[in-house]
């Protein structure tokens, strides 16, 4: 009987790990995380932070002063973020107006220029006439960055699905990787931080911001960091800051 107590206290141990590995949070290799908040999911104004740490696991602490951000024109729903995040409730589909909602790592820069601002070492990618990024959910390449830089390879669609490089809201575009590992059609496609159109206009999906803010976003990720990015109503960002690995409360250093 002794035995069997072991055994069973030993196995709901290691499945107990199991769980713990598998739930969706904040990595521990992540030392830079970005953190939005609404007051609630049919809100598009809200604000975000930027924490950084020094060491995987370490405690955070803030960088820079909370700014304004502008979600999508109808809130937020539950996006397709990291590894083992499953959340009940409204979830993101392609085109219904709502930023997704989650623990997202962050992609690469996608910029219509050369070069990225003074002091930013991150990858990047200069966006050409050749890009796409479709987000036709029937598209083979749904959700993904391709290029055609021969002309006559181009397919059909491609004109409609063509990647903007001369919008100057579309200058710096970090990719936030929802829906991407794996792609679910129809879930949502081409998310990303980029310059807000205008202090109270919302976006259509993308987080976005004012361009001094974006600048210093981007001059401040380092991909060694693991950068990640997460985004909730407020309440929710409460009730999941243990699960999720956050600092909390907002604002002060914690492990």
């Amino acid at each position: 009987m002794v035995r069997l107590r072991t055994w069973s206290l030993r196995l709901l141990l290691v499945l107990g790990l199991m769980v713990t590995a598998t739930a969706g949070g904040v990595p521990a290799e992540c030392r830079q995380l970005l953190i939005a908040s609404a007051p609630d999911w049919n809100t598009n104004q809200g604000t975000m932070q930027r924490y950084e740490r020094r060491t995987s696991g370490g405690p955070w602490q803030p960088v820079g002063a909370p700014v304004p951000v502008l979600f999508g024109k109808k809130g937020l729903a539950w996006g397709i973020g990291v590894a083992g995040q499953e959340e009940p409730g409204l979830a993101k589909r392609e085109r219904d107006g709502r930023t997704p909602a989650g623990v997202f790592a962050l992609g690469k820069i996608y910029t219509a220029d050369r070069a990225l601002p003074p002091g930013s070492d991150y990858p990047f990618v200069t966006v050409t006439s050749a890009d796409a990024w479709p987000d036709d959910p029937t598209n083979a390449y749904y959700n993904r960055f391709v290029s055609f830089p021969d002309p006559s390879e181009r397919p059909p669609w491609f004109q409609k699905q063509r990647m903007k490089s001369t919008d100057w809201a579309y200058r710096w575009r970090i990719e936030i990787r929802h829906n991407s590992d794996p792609i679910q059609p129809g879930r949502g496609s081409a998310i990303f931080f980029h310059i807000r159109r205008g202090e109270t206009r919302p976006s259509s999906g993308c987080t976005t911001m004012a361009e001094p803010e974006l600048v210093n976003v981007v001059r401040w990720l380092r991909a060694p960091a693991r950068p990640h990015y997460v985004v909730a109503p407020s309440s929710v960002l409460r009730a999941k800051a243990a699960e999720w690995r956050l600092p909390t409360p907002w604002g002060k250093a914690v492990n």
